[in-house]
C-alpha cells in the first residue's frame, strides 16, 4: 500500500474495514506526519496518548464488525472546540492553560463514531482573522509555495491550522468553524474542500463563541466525498444548543451522484467587482463551463444588497464578539494579570484583558462596544441588522425564482505572503471575506471546491451557495464541479 497519509477519508475507511490497515497504524502514521510537519505550526497540541487509546478502541470495534464511517479515522480539531482534558485556548493567551471538563457536542459525536483525534489545530485568536497571524501560538505556514519562491504564505483564516494540516497530510480531515468565511477561504488558499453548513445544522455547544448568530462548524477535507462523510457525523439536533435545528440528517454521501443535470445555477452580477484579478474571473468562467458540461443551466442573477454585506458583517460580528468576550476577566480560568498594591477588581479586568487579548481582538471588541453603545446603536447595529435582513431576502427571492445553487469565486486572490498586510489598513485584510460573508449573514450553506492554479502555481477555489438545509444537493453539485475540474495538485513537500 502507498503512504498511509496519501489516503482519502473514504479510502482509509474502506481500507480499515477490509483489514488492510489498522487504526493504530493509521494513527501512528499521522502522528509521525504531524511531528515531521512541525515547521508549519498547524498542530499546536499533539495528543498522541489519546490518539493511540482511541485507535485501539477503534480496532476492537472494527474487529467486531461495529464500524461507523469514522471508526479509526485520524482527525485534527480546531482549537476553538472544547475537548475534555485537552488544552483548548481558542488561540488566545487569555485562555492560557484552559482544559475543559466537558466535550463539545461535535467532538463527542465524532468520538462516539470512533474518530481518532491526533491533535488540536492552530487558528486566529477567537477566530478573528483571515490569515492565521493573530494566534497566540504564532502564524501557520501554508504548505504551498509560489513557483520559484521560498516565501512563507498564509493558509488563510481563521481555520488556517485545519486547512494547512489537511493540505499537508498531517491529518485525514479536520474540524473548522466559519463565521464570515473561516472554513471556505482557507480551504481555497490550500487547495482543499471546506463546507459551511446551514446555520443550526451543526451544534455550537462547546465551541468557543465569536459571533453567535453567524458561527457554524463544518468539515475541511481533501475532497467532496470526504466532506459528505464527515458532515453527516457532525450534524443532528442538540437540545443543549437553542439554535440547533430539529431536522433529520440525510446520507450526504449517497446523494453525491445526483449531479446537477437539469438544475439552474445562478451567477450573481454583483460579484464581478472592480479590481478582480483576471485569473479569478477566468476561473469563474471555467466553473460555469464545467457546470454546463455537467448538465446545469447557468442564469445571470442579481443580489442587489451584496455591496453592503461586508460593512454590515463588520458591525454585527464585532458587536456579538464584544458581548461574548466580556466573560473573560481573569477571575475563574485562564490568564490573570498580576496586580499592584491598591488595585481593585476593575484593575484586574482591565489589566487581564489588555494582556490576554491580542490587537485584532481588542480592535473588534472596541468596535463592537462602540456600535452597541447608547447613541450609536440605531445608527450602526440596528441598521446593520436591517441590511442583513435585506441580504437574506435577496437570496430567498433568487431561490424562489427557480435557482437551485449559486456559483461565485471563493476568494479575491490566491494565498498572499505572511506579514504582507501587517502594516496595512485592517480593511484590506477584511476584504478577503468579500465573497463569503453574505452566506453567513443569510445563514445559508456554502462550499469551496479547489478548481485550478494561478500563474504562480497556487490553488484557487470556487464557491457554491445552496438553499437552506439542502447540503445534500449542494454537495452533489460540488461533486460534479470537482469531477470536471480534476484538481489533483498537492503542495511540494519542502518541510
Amino acid at each position: 500500500m502507498s503512504d498511509l497519509t496519501d489516503l482519502s477519508l473514504a479510502g482509509a475507511r474502506d481500507a480499515l474495514r477490509r483489514g488492510d490497515v489498522t487504526a493504530a497504524g493509521l494513527a501512528q502514521a499521522y502522528l509521525d506526519a504531524a511531528e515531521a510537519g512541525a515547521v508549519l505550526n498547524a498542530v499546536v497540541t499533539p495528543t498522541p496518548d489519546l490518539a493511540l487509546q482511541q485507535a485501539a478502541a477503534a480496532d476492537e470495534r472494527l474487529a467486531g464488525g461495529d464500524a461507523p464511517d469514522l471508526c479509526g479515522i485520524p482527525i485534527g480539531v480546531k482549537d476553538l472546540f472544547c475537548t475534555k482534558g485537552v488544552r483548548s485556548q481558542a488561540g488566545s493567551k487569555i485562555l492560557d492553560g484552559f482544559r475543559p471538563e466537558y466535550e463539545s457536542t461535535v467532538t463527542d459525536r465524532l468520538f462516539a463514531d470512533g474518530a481518532v483525534m491526533t491533535g488540536k489545530l492552530n487558528m486566529d485568536e477567537f477566530a478573528m482573522g483571515s490569515s492565521n497571524e493573530t494566534s497566540t501560538y504564532g502564524p501557520v505556514v501554508n504548505p504551498w509555495r509560489a513557483k520559484g519562491s521560498n516565501a512563507d504564505l498564509t493558509p488563510g483564516g481563521s481555520s488556517g491550522g485545519s486547512a494547512a494540516a489537511v493540505a499537508a497530510g498531517l491529518c485525514l480531515a479536520a474540524l473548522g468553524t466559519d463565521t464570515g468565511g473561516s472554513i471556505r477561504q482557507p480551504a481555497a488558499f490550500t487547495g482543499i474542500v471546506g463546507i459551511k453548513p446551514t446555520y443550526g445544522r451543526v451544534s455550537r455547544w462547546g465551541i468557543v463563541a465569536f459571533a453567535s448568530s453567524l458561527d457554524q462548524a463544518g468539515p475541511m477535507t481533501r475532497d467532496v466525498r470526504d466532506a459528505a462523510i464527515l458532515l453527516r457525523a457532525m450534524c443532528g439536533h442538540d437540545p443543549k444548543d437553542s439554535t440547533s435545528a430539529p431536522r433529520g440528517v440525510p446520507d450526504f454521501e449517497a446523494m453525491l451522484e445526483d449531479g446537477v443535470a437539469g438544475r439552474v445555477i445562478g451567477v450573481p452580477r454583483e460579484y464581478r467587482m472592480d479590481g478582480m484579478p483576471d485569473e479569478i474571473e477566468a476561473l469563474w468562467r471555467r466553473g460555469m463551463d464545467m457546470l454546463r458540461d455537467a448538465g446545469a443551466t447557468m442564469r445571470d442573477i442579481s443580489l442587489p444588497h451584496t455591496k453592503y454585506a461586508l460593512p454590515a458583517y463588520y458591525v454585527i460580528a464585532p458587536a456579538e464578539a464584544s458581548s461574548n468576550l466580556a466573560r473573560y476577566d481573569g477571575v475563574r480560568f485562564g490568564h490573570r494579570a498580576a496586580l499592584s498594591q491598591g488595585d481593585g477588581i476593575t484593575d484586574l479586568y482591565e489589566k487581564t484583558r489588555a494582556e490576554g487579548f491580542g490587537p485584532e481582538v481588542q480592535r473588534r471588541v472596541m468596535v463592537g462596544t462602540y456600535v452597541l453603545s447608547a447613541g450609536f446603536y440605531d445608527a450602526y447595529y440596528n441598521r446593520a441588522r436591517k441590511v442583513r435582513a435585506l441580504i437574506k431576502r435577496d437570496f430567498e427571492q433568487v431561490f424562489e425564482d427557480g435557482v437551485d445553487a449559486i456559483l461565485t469565486p471563493t476568494t479575491p486572490s490566491a494565498a498572499f505572503p505572511l506579514g504582507a498586510m501587517a502594516d496595512a489598513d485592517p480593511i484590506r485584510m477584511y476584504l478577503n471575506d468579500v465573497f463569503t460573508v453574505t452566506v453567513n449573514l443569510a445563514g445559508l450553506p456554502g462550499i469551496s471546491v479547489p478548481a485550478g492554479l494561478d500563474a504562480a502555481g497556487l490553488p484557487l477555489g470556487l464557491q457554491l451557495i445552496g438553499k437552506p438545509w439542502e447540503e445534500g444537493a449542494l454537495l452533489s453539485a460540488a461533486h460534479a464541479l470537482e469531477a470536471r475540474a480534476g484538481f489533483a495538485a498537492r503542495p511540494d513537500r519542502w518541510w
